[in-house]
């Protein structure tokens, strides 16, 4: 794609005027909000992006289109695993509810600036070493081998303080409790920062623990720096929401794992087939951008139907096993 720089300015500066007034409304009122709210949110950016993506069709063709919707139902996908860790961190960090937007939205803006290093940095990568291809598909196929070996049926996920994190904890001076929303406050005349500010370096840098599987996952799909940045935005943009939406709903979501990992070596192997490709190897195939979206889709929605269907029966089964012994 041969982009003008007004085009990037024009995007990054529509993307900072959704995110301010989302910060704003926050700021405004803070609150747990209400699943329907939750919900009109989420609806309203994933409308966002379908728009931008019929727009990206309608001047690029239907190809940069499709690589698209492909980066971002693939970003916004992993994203929704990353919401179990977010969860772990509300808890651990003990955030009041009323202060949990702010955390996320804030923790958010923060992951994608992170994220926007390791685009460009990927992307310049890329360019330069053809031969990194086979590295990102090896890593992918490595990566889903590891979510197909957790174990869903736990729903358990585990929480560790990254290296920014403790370096933040260990040399910023902090106050024992939460001052509301308050990033610093005054602790006997010395300014120190609360645990707000913690645990906002906490999911902004726990993401960005994410991305490294995230990323070479959208080069995957797309080479295109401004589809896997804007992908990247529309997927984080609406996490918030889609934090309290979900947010109940996600131990139901038993084999998500087992989704993703298709997912991700799906894109693995696409990666390596068309590094061999190119580099002249007859029988390895190029795989359209269509075959991708359509493969990505179609194991979400089955990712997710069986996982609702599985639910059910296991509660179900629960259910028949209390009966049995209160009979007996």
């Amino acid at each position: 794609m041969d982009l003008h720089t007004w085009v990037w300015l024009a995007t990054i500066g529509g993307l900072v005027a959704v995110i301010a007034f989302d910060f704003w409304l926050v700021a405004r009122n803070p609150r747990d909000p209400s699943f329907r709210e939750s919900l009109l949110w989420v609806l309203g950016y994933v409308s966002l992006a379908v728009v931008f993506g019929l727009g990206v069709t309608l001047f690029a063709g239907g190809r940069y289109g499709g690589e698209f919707f492909a980066g971002w139902i693939t970003e916004y996908s992993l994203s929704v695993d990353n919401l179990f860790v977010f969860v772990l961190i509300m808890s651990r960090f003990a955030v009041p509810r009323e202060y949990r937007q702010k955390v996320l939205l804030v923790g958010i803006v923060l992951a994608l600036a992170l994220r926007a290093v390791f685009i460009v940095a990927g992307a310049s990568a890329i360019s330069r070493f053809d031969w990194l291809f086979y590295v990102f598909g090896a890593f992918l196929v490595f990566t889903a081998w590891k979510l197909l070996r957790q174990d869903e049926s736990s729903g358990e996920a585990e929480f560790s303080e990254n290296a920014a994190l403790r370096l933040v904890r260990r040399v910023v001076p902090t106050s024992d409790g939460y001052r509301g929303a308050a990033i610093t406050t005054r602790v006997g005349g010395r300014r120190v920062v609360t645990p707000m500010l913690i645990v906002m370096v906490a999911v902004g840098t726990t993401d960005l623990l994410f991305a490294v599987d995230s990323i070479p996952a959208i080069f995957g799909l797309t080479k295109e720096p401004y589809l896997v940045f804007t992908a990247n935005a529309f997927a984080l943009m609406g996490l918030r929401q889609l934090f309290f939406l979900v947010g109940g709903l996600l131990d139901r979501l038993i084999y998500l794992s087992k989704g993703l990992a298709f997912v991700l070596a799906f894109i693995g192997l696409k990666l390596i087939f068309e590094a061999l490709h190119h580099h002249g190897v007859p029988w390895a195939p190029e795989v359209p951008i269509t075959l991708s979206l359509g493969v990505i889709v179609v194991t979400l929605l089955v990712t997710t139907v069986a996982s609702l269907v599985g639910t059910r029966r296991r509660a179900a089964a629960v259910m028949r096993e209390a009966e049995s012994r209160s009979g007996g």
